[in-house]
């Protein structure tokens, strides 16, 4: 059999491309698959929710396969790639007519689609759902989302992948230390990471305030020392300027929260190792599983992330659950102060959520679920 690989991959500034990249090389060692191939047995198309995906999407709908959906809202794709025409008929299609002025809406007002829920409440799933002969998603989260929009649909929920650095790439104990030390992060501090592309979904201005409250609430005569790093690039300008009067430049310090722009791959694990515990919170949640919440709980760092059906599938005890709306704020205060101060809890909390990933989310255990849903969906190439 052979099978069409179809993704962004590595050097692309994506998450999808290094998880791509993982799975293929994985993959190929199960059988013939092709990157970018037009002819094959069966086609596998990742889907993402930006215009690195626009082709792919359209190659998904015209060459039906199996889907990989990595953001189970499709709105911003469409809101960045249709014209206005497209993208109210592709809103009709999954919504019905007596939805068309609705849609005109959405488009009019999609300057705040980051923020705004409405967006999120549309996922716009029903042509890839009822196109593809399966649909791969990563959580029940997402899966509820393709079934509301197909209940027909031939859903199969793989968990994300967790591949391991390489030898070449797996930070020592030192390495993480002068990582600290580059940056003037106290060595004996609890030290809290944000880590990815950062936009409003992420909450990142709900997070350092909440750090401010809590580091004021440990004044500097105690033994607790708290700091936080934010590393990444801002995709929002609006959310830059918001978190501006807590944040300097890159590599500069204010109220121990110290910034770091985009980490190359070595970077990003020298930075994951370096920490204490990662924040990673959506809200409004759009489907996807965190790959970054993936690597730091399967290197055994504890996470907090936000409750929901997407997270519903790591068991008790593997991570701190978030709620979103009104409690945000104090169970984030609580679960930090916790970690802060009980850092046997914190190893105890990274080492349940490693086993897990471990064994869950392994990459050779997921590619051979890969590649039994792609030997389900094969049809003679003749056909393609």
């Amino acid at each position: 059999m052979t099978a069409g690989f179809h993704s962004p991959l590595p050097p692309a500034r994506t998450g999808v491309a290094d998880y791509a990249g993982a799975l293929l090389h994985a993959l190929q060692k199960l059988g013939d698959v092709r990157p970018n191939a037009d002819l094959a047995d069966v086609h596998l198309y990742h889907i993402g929710n930006n215009q690195l995906h626009r082709l792919i999407y359209r190659q998904a709908i015209e060459r039906p396969g199996v889907a990989v959906l990595h953001d189970a809202v499709l709105q911003h794709l469409f809101l960045s790639s249709f014209t206005e025409g497209e993208y109210v008929d592709e809103f009709v299609y999954n919504y019905g007519e007596w939805h068309r002025e609705r849609g005109r809406e959405l488009w009019r007002e999609r300057a705040a689609s980051a923020t705004d829920e409405r967006y999120f409440r549309y996922p716009m799933l029903r042509r890839i759902a009822t196109t593809s002969r399966a649909v791969i998603v990563h959580n029940p989260g997402a899966a509820r989302l393709v079934r509301e929009h197909a209940p027909e649909a031939n859903i199969v929920i793989v968990p994300h992948l967790f591949d391991p650095p390489s030898p070449l790439l797996l930070p020592d104990p030192v390495a993480a230390v002068d990582f600290r030390r580059a940056l003037g992060i106290p060595i004996d501090a609890y030290l809290f990471g944000v880590f990815g592309f950062l936009r409003e979904s992420k909450r990142l201005l709900p997070v350092l305030e909440t750090f401010v409250r809590l580091r004021q609430a440990f004044p500097e005569e105690t033994r607790v020392r708290i700091a936080m790093l934010v590393a990444g690039d801002f995709v929002s300008s609006d959310l830059e300027r918001a978190c501006a009067p807590l944040l300097k430049t890159p590599g500069g310090v204010r109220d121990a929260i110290y910034r770091v722009p985009y980490l190359s791959e070595r970077d990003f694990w020298i930075a994951a190792s370096a920490v204490d515990a990662c924040i990673n919170l959506r809200v409004p949640a759009a489907g996807e599983t965190s790959g970054i919440a993936i690597r730091l709980m399967g290197i055994g760092k504890p996470v907090l992330l936000t409750e929901s059906q997407e997270n519903s599938a790591f068991p008790e005890g593997s991570f701190f659950p978030v709620p979103s709306g009104v409690a945000e704020s104090a169970a984030l205060f609580d679960y930090m102060g916790i970690l802060a101060l009980d850092r046997a809890l914190s190893r105890e909390i990274g080492r349940i959520a490693a086993e897990h990933i471990g064994r869950e989310h392994a990459l050779m255990r997921i590619s051979q679920l890969y590649w039994e849903v792609l030997c389900k969906n094969a049809v003679s190439p003749s056909l393609v």
